[in-house]
């Protein structure tokens, strides 16, 4: 069955965790080959080996930048307690490793006749958080991808490439272990998300990450996947 990536050449990052498994899935699914690339395969924030790794790729129609981290437990938090090291830890794995992959994949989709960029950023990039999700290095890498993702999808139309991003709210994974165990924060849940009152699922995101990689008249735009949180 033609799920819209059919013969298709997918790179997805951060391919092991919650959201980048769960997307990996979804494109496999809908017919495209799948080249998963997590930190077994390059450390995304070292620019030659991005640049050994797409040099190793014939073909390339999607990339999806999922790879990330929450950078709490290196120290990240208001800007005046913010640790140097979450600071560039996060700025690092969160940013750089989407300009990076972004760099050595626009010359294969343009090769390619045009493609999809998709990149993973966050409610939490929108807007400003409060006491219970004040990582201002996590933000300051989230609302930098959406930055960065218009400016692309501006320049890059002319090639054909459509560039989006996802901003998901409160997801169930991994990375949101904290969040999950919180009685405070599940107490919340209502209020964050008042779609359902409940934490999302990877596979909300691998959804719009799967429609946002096959939408042929859609660039530049930011999918929230939140229940709701942004429209507060």
């Amino acid at each position: 069955m033609d799920g819209g990536l059919t013969g298709k050449v997918a790179v997805v990052t951060g391919s092991a965790g919650g959201i980048g498994s769960a997307v990996a899935a979804a494109f496999s699914d809908a017919g495209a080959k799948v080249i998963a690339l997590d930190r077994e395969q390059a450390d995304l924030t070292r620019p030659g080996e991005v640049e050994a790794f797409f040099a190793g790729l014939d073909r390339l129609d999607v990339l999806f930048n999922g790879a990330g981290i929450s950078g709490r437990s290196l120290g990240d938090g208001p800007v005046d307690e913010c640790t140097v090291e979450a600071w560039n830890a996060v700025l690092a794995t969160n940013l750089t490793s989407v300009f990076l992959c972004s760099k050595h994949a626009i010359p294969l989709l343009r090769a390619a006749g045009g493609g999809a960029v998709v990149n993973l950023s966050s409610v939490l990039g929108m807007m400003a958080g409060d006491e219970d999700f004040t990582t201002h290095a996590y933000q300051v890498s989230k609302g930098g991808i959406l930055t960065l993702t218009r400016a692309m999808a501006y320049h890059y139309g002319r090639d054909g490439i459509r560039v989006n991003a996802i901003a998901p709210g409160l997801i169930a994974t991994p990375m949101s272990l904290r969040a999950q165990s919180d009685p405070k924060i599940a107490a919340r849940l209502p209020e964050l998300h008042p779609l359902t009152g409940d934490f999302g699922h990877p596979a909300d995101v691998a959804g719009a990450a799967l429609y946002l990689a096959t939408a042929r008249f859609v660039t530049g735009a930011v999918l929230t996947v939140d229940g709701g949180w942004a429209v507060r």
